[in-house]
């Protein structure tokens, strides 16, 4: 396995590999690598001939006060992780090295970042879209994954690439969830460990929601009403918001209909925890649900 550091190895290894006929998978992550980073890693490794792992913990998508310094950063770890499933290459670059002077130019996608987390989160999805088009400059896959549980982000990253005619298709994988329905996240080892028992109060809530779509309620107030009811059986979760929006545009709602996308934050302690299930009302109603390996399962409905 190759481990690169700068923007000259990594373009290099990839212009070999392409010399050779291979295609380029391509896993950006901000390292702490779990179970999640993983699947998505077999995903690229089962349609692509090469895998590439980013890790780099990207400071442009954290605002004032957020966990960049306090971010997990088990690099050793995160190597044999990948080593252990088969990545080819990883690219670890600096900060210096990804922004090596003050960054002038900035990719933003507007509409899909106003609502969610966009709202408490200015200026992060901006970060986001710039450090994923630098490295899809640099990296060049044939194909990027991510993980359904970042949705919002998945959304954004979809609509750059296909607005700015990127080469590349963007593969969404589900959702990897512990056995009690926690969204796997690299965050979730800031908690303790009653929090992280509080913590799966957060999927019982979607669960909730897509009970009650099942059922035959079609008002998001209602709903969403429901939900909360669900949440505040943990007083000690700080409810950020709790949303039913179209799942492609991620304009808010009235009444469910056509593919929609539950959505939830909060804080437990300092940490702050996402989670999300779509569900396309056309089919006739489900949600996704863990097997008991953790991996996402789907119930009368295809999840993305």
């Amino acid at each position: 396995m190759q481990v690169t550091k700068t923007i000259a190895e990594m373009r290099a290894w990839v212009r070999q590999a392409r010399a050779e006929g291979k295609t380029v998978g391509f896993v950006p992550t901000m390292g702490a690598l779990h179970i999640g980073h993983v699947s998505l890693i077999e995903a690229a490794a089962e349609c692509c001939d090469t895998v590439v792992v980013s890790v780099f913990v990207n400071p442009t998508q954290f605002g004032p006060g957020e966990d960049f310094d306090q971010y997990p950063r088990p690099f050793e770890k995160d190597l044999e992780i990948c080593a252990k499933h088969g990545v080819h290459a990883v690219f670890a670059p600096s900060p210096a090295e990804m922004y090596p002077r003050e960054n002038l130019t900035w990719v933003n996608v507007e509409k899909l970042t106003e609502g969610l987390c966009g709202r408490s989160r200015p200026g992060h999805f901006r970060g986001v879209a710039t450090v994923c088009t630098k490295l899809f400059n640099i990296v060049g896959p044939d194909k990027a994954f991510f993980g359904q549980k970042d949705a919002q982000q998945v959304a954004v990253i979809k609509r750059m690439v296909a607005d700015l005619n990127m080469p590349l298709e963007i593969v969404v994988c589900p959702t990897m969830r512990e056995p009690d329905g926690l969204a796997v996240s690299s965050r979730n080892q800031y908690l303790s460990p009653q929090e992280r028992k509080d913590a799966a109060v957060i999927y019982r809530s979607l669960q909730k929601g897509a009970e009650r779509i099942r059922a035959g309620e079609a008002s998001v107030a209602r709903i969403t009403d429901e939900m909360c009811g669900v949440l505040r059986q943990v007083p000690a979760l700080g409810i950020e918001y709790v949303s039913i929006v179209d799942a492609e545009s991620l304009q808010e709602l009235e009444r469910v209909r056509g593919r929609i996308l539950m959505a939830v934050a909060g804080r437990l302690g300092s940490t702050r925890l996402i989670d999300n299930v779509v569900v396309d009302t056309a089919a006739k109603l489900g949600y996704n649900d863990p097997d008991s390996d953790g991996r996402s399962n789907t119930t009368d409905v295809m999840i993305c």
